[in-house]
């Protein structure tokens, strides 16, 4: 064992492929593989106290104390007790350790928590009850509904038909939508017979432990065969099984060999940018005592020479003058060690402590909904969210909501879905619009929304248009339905979209009910109806489009398709051509608005055509050669001449605000990289919904590129267009500090706003090594960015590539473990909790429920938290530099003698008593401005982001205004008392004396000096300020006093000294003038700075004073309308290969229990109608469109009336 633990185990060797025997534990066993237990925590008990203070000495500064410490001990060398010293360090020992631990035994109980869930395994031929961490490879197990897989498990059976099973991954990419896994059937066949399972002795070779959640190889051995495996067949650790009434399983993976924990990615300790300036400055802090120490002893060494030999006279003792100086030295050591005062990091804890607690206490940062409140996970980054550049962000169930919900559509050149007044006017739909009543339909969904009533009349008066518009979306898809009661059904959807769809079509009188491989039955108007399915023309990414063709219970041929509108509008009928021009119109509006917008259109199919095409189509799908091609040829065929029925307008649902925590964000100078897992088209659409992309830029690129020289070219093209002058030559920021060295991209202003846009395969080209840093100076001259396709080997590279050549803060947040990476790797990582998924949430640093809380936690908590700390910092330096210059030039006056010019308890209670709580106060309660104007001006993040309120710079900065200050407290009091006398004639030059009025004089200048840091009084702050005064004084005059002299006459040895001094009137003026000389430059200065060169905060507090302080109106949440051109493709979230599963049958369920239509039938037609509209605005009977016949009052609203109308 080594470093107490740390590499107490040899690496194991790198795993190559995986071999495996079911039931056979002592085999598995002797690979060694991991057990299924995960640990998370960093100690135990016998470990925690050795291997913390380990990690705690690594910490320059405490070491530097201990060494102090050990100094001190040296009575030749100390003139200063063992206490100043070691009471300070114990006590950040002590609250660093307590914090260690406090977050270590929550991991514990997490770890814990895991680890002992239970689930069922098979031992020795039974079903055993056994704890998660004590499953191992090979063991086959079994799982029941809702639960959570245990491991990476081989799907071998299942209760549902075909071995299917249902899973939701919204703990690993965030969508709760289900997916299907299915089992071979060699091993479905198993069942649930526990006698077959436990014989199962099948041999897996797969690929070994990798992060990759999309991608699976592997061989199964069973009877002499070898099968096949894919992810199509393996249950991940992570998801849970749904609709599943059971499923057994083989162990793969177990523990941190799953993918799930494989995605974690390696733990970092997180430093924030202060804190590694603070690590330099300490360096040279180190540096600056050493070269005044040297100083001191070389005069001590010139004293001892010149004086040294005189002075024995009242001292007997070796003159050794070189001796002396190298004792000199370690003595100024000890007395100067103050200029860092270990009491610094016992106060940053506590301020990053306080402001983590604003963070969990924000009411205004709670969610309701899902009673979840904001959590700072971490203490030590606070600060580190006022300076953030980058925002790295996921999509699904980040910035949206992952729901699809149908919101408008236009049928036969009419739209619907806005509401207007009486006066024609259109109103803004909100929670008190009215919404449309669905009761008449007893299997509508309860919680389908939809707001004009006027779609639901076109329906109930039986419009023809309108009732193919929606029985075409009751037919064309490849939803699953699920009816476990009568009339309550559930769709299950390959996507969102198809789902918003089809409940539409419920909800409107065109329920789709159930299906089989070769027919959809559905309820039309309270009328059940059974269309035979012949063939779906399946969706894919170069189609854009779907169709099924489907023979009506009347015998009818029809082909029902819907897609991108550019791709339908290819393929209609010239007489579409007026129809076309509106529904454009009605798209582009749709598409202004940020939906997803879908073309609909049909057509009639001769019957001989059909089945001449119908046999080509079996002898393409048989093929062996070309076959996509020769199918591909087919659908071209069929799909052509349709007839335009409409569009929908599909909004996938933005979280609340996103929009406009974007546009602040964006304010405040952050850029966004939207780092996504979907389409292109998918991401597109929704970078212009939240608006992130904005029509107003002047280009938005896309990156398409399929090998390094086209995406390099694509860049650079990209790059020439934003700036023309641009060199091919890349821009590099000097070398990084610390011997790092890595080179960062510079920012290049641009004349206007751009995008980008990059996909998955393009993105990998583009972070080879040889492309990376052309592809960084593209994408950082853009405003905004979306990668799409991106794996989360990607995500966490991108991240990554910013942070190591940018030099600039990152932020990554993501809900799902595909976001877990790129949330280590990034220097804040947010995960967003109140959904399913948790598992971001468990590696973030901070995590809320909703993405809108991202500009609150910024703007506001990140802002004043760094604010409030570069002021801690500023001041903390000035008084401890203040303090120590003091003893410097004392000690030219002292023979170099290492004296303290201070009461020893002075120094010891200065940073501890008299100066903690006042600076603790400005710390946690200091604001600029309050929220509302942090809000309305997001420009005051910005100095944040280029480090101007505590810098270099302005340490040094500091570092003059404290050796300034000091010459005024060493030399003011040292004048106005070396020539004095008190009232009574007496001398009162003397060395007590003179301590205790320097030491008072330095209090009041350090005290007034924060009183004018400070921007925000509270009562807290007042009582900090004057009690800490009032505290030096009842300290001073007890110690100072007689009865503790007589106790303990050594310690106290000032005895009367403050009773004398401090009665004397010229030592109060003494103090009003050192005080006065102290400040005056700082007033001089802020008063010239603001009149001449008023900063961002200077303007906004002038006019917070202008407004008496009250704050600015809340901004208007406004929807965010635009007029556009672009429209959406067709179902983003769609994958290809669903139409074939439908028709093979292998997605069905069980077949549902016999049921009435559960509509009641009023007098409607018997007979179909034939959809054959052609033209914009009318209808096939002659008649304007949604005109009541005459035969219907007008204040009918009956569902199934019958028009006699024998065009019908």
């Amino acid at each position: 064992m080594s470093l107490f633990g740390l590499n107490c185990v040899r690496k194991k060797e790198r795993e190559l492929e995986r071999k495996l025997r079911a039931n056979d534990r002592e085999y598995n066993l002797s690979f060694k593989y991991a057990m299924n237990a995960i640990k998370t925590s960093k100690y135990n008990f016998f470990t925690f106290l050795p291997l913390n203070l380990f990690e705690q000495f690594q910490r320059i500064a405490n070491a530097y104390f201990l060494f102090l410490l050990v100094l001190q001990v040296i009575p030749e060398i100390s003139s200063l007790s063992w206490f100043t010293t070691v009471v300070p360090l114990v006590l950040v020992l002590s609250v660093s350790a307590a914090k260690d631990a406090t977050d270590d035994i929550n991991r514990h109980r997490s770890d814990n928590q895991v680890n002992n869930r239970k689930v069922q395994v098979l031992i020795d031929g039974k079903l055993h009850s056994e704890k998660w961490m004590n499953v191992q490879v090979g063991d086959i197990i079994r799982l029941e509904n809702n639960q959570f897989v245990t491991a990476d498990l081989l799907l071998l059976s299942s209760s549902e038909p075909l071995n299917l099973v249902y899973i939701e991954t919204a703990e690993l990419d965030g969508e709760t939508n289900l997916k299907v896994r299915q089992a071979l059937p060699v091993t479905g066949d198993l069942g649930d017979d526990i006698s077959k399972l436990a014989d199962f002795n099948g041999e897996v070779l797969c690929e070994p432990p990798n992060n990759r959640l999309d991608r699976f190889t592997g061989t199964l051995v069973y009877a002499g065969q070898k099968y096949a495996l894919d992810n199509e067949k393996i249950l991940l650790r992570g998801c849970t099984l749904r609709n599943t009434e059971w499923c057994f399983g083989l162990v793969l993976f177990g523990g941190p060999e799953t993918k799930l924990m494989q995605n974690c990615g390696k733990s970092t300790f997180k430093r924030t940018s202060v804190d590694r300036l603070m690590n330099v400055l300490v360096l040279c802090i180190f540096g600056f005592l050493v070269f005044m120490c040297t100083i001191l002893a070389i005069g001590n060494y010139c004293w001892e020479l010149g004086e040294g030999s005189v002075f024995t006279v009242f001292l007997p003792r070796q003159n050794n003058a070189a001796f002396s100086s190298f004792l000199t030295f370690w003595s100024y050591v000890i007395i100067l060690n103050t200029v860092v005062p270990i009491s610094l990091y016992v106060s940053v804890e506590f301020i990053r402590l306080g402001n983590s607690f604003y963070i969990e206490w924000d009411r205004k940062m709670y969610h309701s909904h899902s009673d979840t409140p904001a959590e700072a996970r971490t203490t030590t980054l606070n600060e580190e969210l006022g300076q953030i550049k980058y925002v790295f962000s996921d999509k699904t169930g980040t910035l949206t909501q992952n729901i699809m919900t149908f919101n408008k559509c236009s049928i036969n050149g009419k739209t619907y879905g806005d509401v207007y007044d009486y006066m024609g006017q259109r109103l803004e739909i909100n929670e008190h619009t009215e919404m449309v009543d669905f009761s008449f339909n007893p299997l509508a969904d309860p919680h389908f929304i939809f707001h004009d009533h006027a779609l639901v009349e076109a329906v109930k008066l039986e419009t023809p248009e309108v009732h193919a518009f929606f029985r075409l979306l009751s037919l064309c898809h490849t939803v699953m339905a699920e009816e476990k009661k009568e009339g309550e059904l559930s769709y299950q959807a390959q996507s969102p979209d198809e789902g918003a769809l089809v409940t539409a079509a419920r909800n409107f009188g065109f329920v789709f009910r159930s299906r089989t491989p070769d027919s959809v039955s559905i309820v039309e108007m309270g009328e059940q109806c059974t269309y035979k399915l012949l063939a779906i023309l399946d969706f894919n990414n170069v189609r854009k489009r779907m169709s099924v063709i489907v023979r009506s219970p009347e015998g009818k041929l029809s082909l029902y398709c819907k897609g991108a509108d550019t791709i339908i509008y290819e393929r209609l009928h010239h007489s579409c051509a007026k129809l076309m021009d509106v529904t454009t119109e009605h798209l582009n509006e749709f598409a202004g608005e940020g939906l997803r917008t879908l073309a609909l259109a049909y057509r009639d199919l001769d019957e001989d055509f059909f089945l001449q095409w119908q046999r080509r189509h079996h002898e393409a799908s048989t093929a062996l050669d070309d076959r996509e091609a020769k199918l591909e040829q087919l659908y071209e065929e069929i799909e052509t001449d349709l007839l335009l029925l409409g569009a929908t307008a599909i909004e996938d649902k933005l979280q609340d605000g996103v929009p406009q925590t974007i546009e602040q964000l964006s304010k405040a100078d952050i850029k966004i990289w939207v780092l996504t897992g979907d389409k292109q088209e998918t991401a597109e659409n929704i970078g212009y919904s939240c608006n992130l992309l904005r029509e107003e830029m002047n280009d938005v690129f896309v990156i398409s590129g399929n090998s390094p020289e086209e995406v390099r070219q694509e860049l650079r093209n990209a790059c020439t267009t934003m700036k023309p002058s641009a060199s091919e030559d890349y821009v590099f920021l000097p070398e990084r500090p610390l011997g790092k060295t890595t080179k960062g991209v510079t920012d290049e202003p641009v004349n206007g706003e751009y995008g980008l846009i990059i996909n998955g395969p393009s993105l990998a080209y583009a972070l080879d090594s040889t492309v990376e840093c052309e592809f960084l100076r593209t994408a950082c001259m853009c405003k905004a960015v979306i990668c799409c396709r991106v794996t989360p080997l990607q995500k966490a590279q991108v991240v990554e590539l910013v942070k190591m050549h940018k030099h600039a803060v990152t932020l990554a947040i993501g809900d799902g473990a595909n976001d877990v990476s790129m949330i280590k790797v990034a220097h804040i990582g947010v995960g967003i909790s109140g959904q399913e998924g948790m598992q971001a949430v468990l590696s973030s640093d901070y995590s809320f429920a909703q993405f809108r809380f991202l500009q609150r936690l910024l703007l506001v908590h990140g802002r004043w938290s760094y604010l409030r700390m570069c002021k801690f910092l500023r001041y903390f330096f000035y008084k401890n530099f203040t303090f120590t210059f003091v003893h410097f030039w004392y000690a030219f006056f002292c023979g170099f003698s290492a004296q303290t010019v201070y009461d020893e308890w002075f120094i010891t209670l200065y940073n501890l008593v008299y100066t903690a709580l006042p600076v603790l106060g400005m710390s946690l309660f200091d604001q600029d401005v309050n929220d509302a104007w942090s809000f309305q001006h997001p420009q005051l993040y910005v100095p944040g982001q280029l480090n101007l309120y505590f810098s270099k710079t302005a340490f040094f900065k500091c570092a003059l205004h404290s050796c300034y200050s000091s010459l005024v407290l060493f030399f003011i009091p040292y004048a106005a008392v070396s020539q004095a006398a008190r009232y009574d004639g007496r001398d009162v030059a003397d060395y007590q004396s003179f301590a205790v009025l320097t030491q008072t004089c330095l209090l009041f200048a350090v005290t007034i000096q924060l009183g004018l840091e400070m921007s925000y009084w509270t009562a807290v702050n007042i009582i900090f300020v004057v009690g800490s005064l009032v505290m030096y004084f009842l300290v001073t005059f007890t110690m100072y006093s007689n009865g503790l002299f007589l106790v303990v006459p050594s310690a106290f040895s000032f005895i009367g000294t403050a009773r004398n001094s401090l009665s004397q009137l010229n030592v109060w003026l003494t103090i009003m003038l050192t005080s006065i000389l102290c400040i005056l430059p700082v007033v001089t200065y802020r008063f010239m700075s603001i009149v001449l060169r008023p900063t961002i905060n200077d303007k906004v507090m002038f006019k917070v004073r202008q407004a008496k302080s009250s704050p600015p109106p809340p901004p208007r949440r406004t929807r965010i309308r635009r007029t556009s051109s672009r429209r959406s493709g067709y179902a983003f979230s769609h994958a290809q290969g669903y139409g074939d599963l439908v028709t093979s049958g292998r997605f069905l369920r069980r077949p549902a229990p016999p049921r009435s239509s559960a509509f009641v039938t009023a007098g409607r037609a018997a007979a179909g109608f034939s959809p054959i509209g052609r033209s914009a605005g009318y209808s096939p009977t002659g008649r304007a469109q949604n005109v009541k016949a005459q035969e219907v009052e007008a204040t009918s609203l009956q569902m199934y009336r019958t028009i006699s109308d024998a065009t019908l």
